[in-house]
């Protein structure tokens, strides 16, 4: 099963209530900090959404509740991977994202067989606080080179305008989260990535 090239990253499930309705067929909900009773209302609300738009959720790090709750996929930073059951995971026929900032990382990644691999930050990146400085587009031709067939996620710093360098760069998708969120009129620029991307 293949990704959609656009990957759009929101923190809550009113943007999916509003934004879905463009066309987003790739959609990651990352919650960091919220009670377990509204982080499961939470997953339960985007699972439903999605599965009515026909859009793929990836849920971020929450993976024993999206085994419980029925999910498909799911984010693991390499942070997360550490307390991760992946037998579960897999024993639960979920697909599988994992991140990666450097080698060590990719090889650890790529032992488990993931769905698909994220580079970040390819550019400085707001969002937060990280050791790693860019990586730049070289880095995805690179990791591209090494990881075959398996997808390649660009994420960190990521535009419209900057979408096909990454994409000629040898990413499979483009993942945003500011760009969008943090946009005048986030309806527009969905509809902006979405005709870059396809």
């Amino acid at each position: 099963m293949s990704l959609d090239r656009f990957y759009p990253i929101f923190d809550d499930t009113k943007w999916l209530r509003q934004l879905l309705p463009l066309g987003i067929k790739l959609v990651q909900l990352r919650i960091k900090d919220a009670e377990p009773d509204v982080l499961r209302a939470e997953i339960i609300a985007a699972r439903d959404l999605c599965r009515a738009a026909g859009c793929t959720l990836v849920i971020n790090d929450h993976w024993q509740i999206a085994i419980e709750e029925g999910c498909d996929f799911i984010h693991l930073g390499q942070e997360d991977l550490d307390d991760a059951d992946i037998p579960a995971i897999r024993k639960a026929g979920m697909r599988l994202g994992l991140s990666t900032h450097d080698l060590a990382e990719l090889d650890r990644a790529m032992a488990l067989a993931p769905d698909y691999i994220a580079l970040g930050p390819v550019y400085p990146t707001i969002l937060k606080k990280m050791k790693w400085h860019q990586q730049g587009l070289e880095k995805l031709t690179e990791w591209k080179s090494l990881i075959g067939d398996t997808p390649l996620i660009a994420i960190g710093g990521m535009s419209v305008e900057r979408a096909p360098g990454a994409f000629e760069a040898g990413a499979d998708v483009v993942a945003a989260v500011t760009d969008i969120t943090l946009n005048a009129d986030p309806s527009a620029r969905i509809t902006s990535w979405i005709e870059a991307t396809r």
